[in-house]
């Protein structure tokens, strides 16, 4: 096995040519078999093989540096660097990230997980390495999805202004994570549809060498290129910026990928090579469907069937269906997504009210003004994002939204603890920075019922900005019995009694219900109220439990800084209220990779701990 001969960086330069082929295809079974195990990012990495181990041929790590965009096609670098074993527990609590992270590896030269960052990541290390006037080379990649957002066209301006070698590849597969869409996606087709220029180009170059004068004729012919170029490709927008254009180039050819690398590393300025590739290659299944493969849970191999489906619907599916529901009686409400209808559970909708649904791409913040234009023509806009995505939206929130008190629903899902992909992909801020919004709404419902009254009182009943939070996973159906209805503002009180009121946010009133009952049953007397509304806070709620309770715990899956709990300890002291408040909430970090049943454990926040806590902390002021 070739793989096997590969324990450290730069082992792939000892493999002959020859073994090319064989080494790609084992790399790819290699993470089939894997992922199929563990779950994980298996489409883009399929798709990415190839140009992986050219980079690596090519480079001399670490004193070279490869910048992933997002890292979602890093694995076979992490194979490349020795890191083989590590599969075993990726991206398990304690495990092999799923991303490049800088702590794991130093052959990983910059942390990525949000899309559309390398180039500015590469920027920074190109100027870095001339003032201190070293000589590795710098290489960006980043996909045709990611080049749809906005701060990959604000590092490609400033890229025109370096003087020493900068190496961008775009990695064009067609795909972000669904299909691509816009203006990006339609030039960069019209490109690829474009390879019979490059191969005249070739050719006449390499017959012109060879004859006398022919470099006088070929510099002759350089001056006047662009103006042939552009009566044969359509568009020359990165020429146009200053940057040098390579491509595009067959991106499952190592040898050609190897040979334009060379060539680009001569350029003494920004240059872009354009690598077309297929997300999925060599594996079928992701091929026909690459967004279904993506991120994908544990799977049959033969049939490509998830092995472990949920109990019951997610909240994306709910949401799904009562924005569909609402959309059929509401011609007003459209629905908006940044790359991601499918992830979003947005897809039906699309298929059902394909005039009212817009995919911008990646591209959160464009995707949040153009929800407030459509709010100020008269539409009632729905945006669905994850949350760990949306705060790349923050200043449009505060800026073109709140402050112009628009009718526009955020539904934001992935709220909370999300596993696996860790750190960045967490969306444990966002009762943060949007509580502190003037003018913005926060509520996050309890279960399934009330995602859907939350979403038909956010579209219908309400006229402003308005945040929908809810997490991943299965969508809770208990407390059936508790349908008390929406009124802006309100609590909802589920059991009234004394000493103990637990205050607890959407998905952690599940966990708060399993710690009144463990409470119960040691004898203490346990109010609990769902909150329902993080912004504003019900202040008569808080007032009451205040007056008629020894200890209010806040229960939130957020971060203690700026949630729900730092909220209600303010209220309480500018009530001046005789009670004790403990807060329990996500600590003031970034949470690592691991399943959310392990991370909530390890933050504190599952019903066992918070019991022990809270039995701790009551007993103390009692006495």
């Amino acid at each position: 096995m070739i793989l096997e001969k590969i324990k450290n960086a730069n082992d792939i330069k000892n493999i002959p040519p020859e073994s090319y082929d064989a080494l790609a295809e084992e790399i790819r079974e290699f993470l089939i078999q894997s992922i199929s195990k563990t779950g994980g990012h298996l489409a883009s990495n399929l798709g990415a093989v190839e140009l992986t181990m050219a980079l690596h041929l090519f480079l001399n790590l670490p004193e070279d540096k490869i910048i992933w965009d997002v890292g979602h096609q890093s694995y076979t670098h992490k194979l490349l660097t020795g890191r083989r074993e590590g599969f075993v527990e990726l991206r398990k609590f304690g495990g092999m990230s799923g991303y490049p992270k800088r702590n794991e590896s130093h052959y990983d030269a910059f942390d990525t997980g949000h899309s559309s960052t390398s180039i500015s990541a590469g920027l920074g290390y190109v100027s870095a390495r001339d003032i201190k006037k070293e000589h590795y080379s710098v290489i960006s990649v980043i996909g045709d999805g990611a080049l749809t957002g906005g701060m990959a066209y604000e590092a490609l301006n400033n890229a025109s202004q370096v003087k020493g070698n900068f190496i961008i590849v775009l990695n064009d597969n067609n795909m972000s994570i669904s299909k691509n869409v816009g203006g990006v996606s339609k030039m960069l087709g019209e490109i690829r549809a474009s390879n019979s220029y490059y191969d005249l180009k070739e050719g006449v170059t390499n017959t012109l060498y060879k004859m006398p004068m022919g470099s006088v004729i070929v510099d002759k012919i350089k001056k006047t290129k662009s103006n042939i170029k552009q009566l044969i490709v359509p568009n020359q927008m990165f020429e146009g910026m200053g940057i040098t254009y390579l491509g595009p180039v067959d991106g499952h050819d190592i040898e050609k990928l190897i040979k334009i690398f060379k060539v680009a590393k001569r350029i003494d300025h920004a240059v872009l090579v354009h690598v077309v590739t297929q997300k999925g290659h060599g594996y079928r299944p992701a091929e026909r469907n690459p967004s279904k493969y993506h991120g994908i849970a544990p799977f049959d191999i033969k049939t490509g069937n998830v092995l472990k489906n949920e109990n019951g619907k997610s909240y994306s599916e709910v949401f799904s269906e009562a924005v569909c529901k609402l959309a059929k009686k509401d011609a007003k409400i459209a629905a908006i997504t940044a790359a991601m209808p499918d992830g979003t559970g947005l897809a039906k909708f699309s298929r059902w009210y394909p005039e009212r649904f817009f995919d911008v791409g990646i591209a959160e913040a464009h995707a949040v003004t153009f929800s407030a234009g459509l709010a100020a023509g008269g539409l009632k806009p729905v945006f669905a994002v994850y949350s760990s995505f949306l705060q790349r939206a923050y200043d449009q929130i505060l800026h073109d939204v709140c402050i112009q008190q628009l009718h526009v629903v955020f539904a934001i899902d992935r709220a909370g603890l999300v596993g696996s992909d860790g750190e960045t992909h967490q969306g444990i801020f966002d009762l943060s920075y949007l509580s502190n919004i003037p003018n913005m709404t926060v509520f996050a419902p309890k279960n399934a019922w009330e995602l859907e009254a939350g979403l038909e009182f956010g579209l219908e009943e309400y006229n402003g900005p308005f945040a929908l939070r809810y997490p991943r996973g299965t969508a809770v159906t208990a407390f059936e019995e508790f349908k008390q209805p929406i009124v802006y503002g309100e609590a909802e009180v589920m059991y009234y009694e004394k000493d103990i009121a637990l205050l607890a946010v959407g998905s952690m009133v599940e966990t708060a219900d399993i710690v009144r009952k463990n409470l119960k049953a040691q004898g203490y007397s346990v109010t609990l109220i769902n909150a329902r509304f993080v912004k504003p806070i019900d202040e008569s709620a808080v007032f009451k439990c205040g007056r008629e309770h020894n200890l209010i715990v806040t229960m939130e899956e957020n971060v203690i800084s700026g949630g729900f709990g730092e909220s209600v300890c303010q209220l309480v002291s500018d009530l001046q209220l005789p009670v004790r408040v403990l807060n329990i909430s996500l600590p003031d970090d970034y949470i690592e990779h691991g399943s959310v049943d392990i991370l909530r454990c390890e933050a504190g926040i599952d019903a066992e701990t918070v019991t022990e806590r809270i039995i701790s902390f009551y007993e103390n002021i009692v006495l």
